[in-house]
Parts: structure tokens; sequence; C-alpha cells
């Protein structure tokens, strides 16, 4: 499935509007079902046969750090909830789902745990990648700023020609703050998640930067003309400044 940038835009935003939402919804044709396992989050989301978002669920949980799953049973048991979840939302059962992972791991990473949570694995793509395919881009990079890794895929004619990622994320921006005010790092995360309060992004700024050289080096000598951010971190208010 491609669609265009507004397309998903507006996607996403309907799927925000019923985020952990339970009652029941009558829904057309099969199911599309997709699940992150974030190093902060872990969300499941269930698209209608036309694609649009019916169910969506997320969960802060910290499953996997720097490539390696370090809850397995804690990842398995909330995946499990989820499609529980989804499954009553629904009406109909959850049997596949589509999963990615940070490029340069083992794929292994999610699709262990989805298997073991009763679910087949119907995809599996490195994360960059699928925002890429997603939207159709020629000549352009994706950027994903996740929790633990920065990830970039460059595409050129429709095809994703070069994937990296290198271990500098959303959880070193979060530790700055921790060490900054003085609290542990659950605090320090909720911090984060009200950038104008406290003033995130300057405090930040040398990790920020560090993100901004990554991103670089990965599209050093492709030809880029246009950069999508994606990750939870590109969600700080001026941060594409930084990244431009």
């Amino acid at each position: 499935m491609a669609i265009g940038w507004d397309d998903a835009q507006r996607r996403l935003d309907a799927a925000m509007g019923i985020l952990n939402r339970q009652e029941p919804v009558e829904v057309r044709g099969p199911l599309h079902v997709g699940v992150d396992l974030g190093t902060a989050d872990v969300v499941l989301m269930v698209l209608d046969g036309a694609g649009e978002p019916v169910a969506a669920f997320l969960e802060w949980a910290e499953v996997v750090r720097d490539g390696v799953v370090v809850d397995y049973a804690g990842a398995i048991d909330l995946v499990r909830d989820m499609v529980d979840r989804a499954r009553r939302r629904t009406g109909q059962e959850i049997t596949h789902a589509c999963t990615s992972f940070p490029p340069g791991t083992d794929p292994r990473l999610s699709t262990n745990i989805l298997e073991a949570a009763w679910l087949e694995v119907a995809d599996v793509r490195d994360e960059p990648s699928c925002v890429a395919q997603l939207l159709t881009l020629d000549n352009a990079a994706v950027v994903d700023i996740g929790g633990g890794t920065t990830g970039t895929a460059v595409v050129r004619d429709g095809r994703v020609v070069f994937s990296a990622d290198e271990p500098t994320g959303g959880r070193h921006v979060s530790l700055v703050l921790a060490g900054h005010y003085g609290v542990d790092f659950e605090e320090a995360e909720r911090f984060k998640r009200q950038p104008a309060r406290y003033d995130v992004l300057q405090l930040v700024r040398p990790t920020v930067q560090r993100i901004a050289d990554i991103v670089s080096g990965h599209i050093a000598g492709h030809r880029v003309e246009r950069v999508i951010l994606s990750g939870g971190t590109c969600c700080l208010p001026g941060i594409d400044q930084i990244l431009a």
C-alpha cells in the first residue's frame, strides 16, 4: 500500500483520535495489523480493508534496548494483551501482523516476539524503509529517530538504495535531561514530552547535533532532495532546523 504525504498525515491523525479506545466498532473488509516494538513504547495498529485506522494501542514500555530484547516475557504479554484488545474492538480474530526492525539488527528481534504472541508474521522490513515505501518517495531520505538509534534510508527512483542505523536517539536525549534536572529516567521522559515547558531543545542541542551528524554521514554521496523525519524525538519543536 502506497499513499501520499497528506493522506498519511490524515491517517496518523485518525489513529491518534482512537488511541487506546476500547469501544467496539464495525469494520469492513480484511484487517491489516502492524506491531512496532520500540525502545520507549510498543504500538499495535489495525487498518480496515480501505487502509483506514480502526484500532490503535500504545503502551510506554522498555522492552528493546540497543538492538536487544531486555524484557522478552513482558514484550510477549504486552503484545498478547494488545491483540486481545484489538480483537474485542473490531470483533474479528487477529492472526497475522506485520512488523519492523532497526537497520543493521536481526529481524528476529521482532518476529520472535510476534510468533510467541501467537501471531503469524505477514511481513517484516527495516523501519525507515517502511516509511519510504509507504510514501513512494524518490531521491529522498527517511530519518527515523527512535528511542535508542537513528536510522536512515535513502530512496532513489522509488527504491531503497542505502540504509543504516547508529546508536543515538531519544533515550540519549532523556539521559541528558535526567542529568540536568537530577531526576530518574522515567521523570526525564515525561519532561521530554512537554518540550515547551522545560526548554528541552536548548538543553539537548549537543545530542541533537550528534543525530544531525549521523544523518549527514548517512546521506553523504547520495542525491537527496527531501528528508522525511519520523520517530518520537522528531516532534521536539525546532529539531528540524538543527537537522536541516
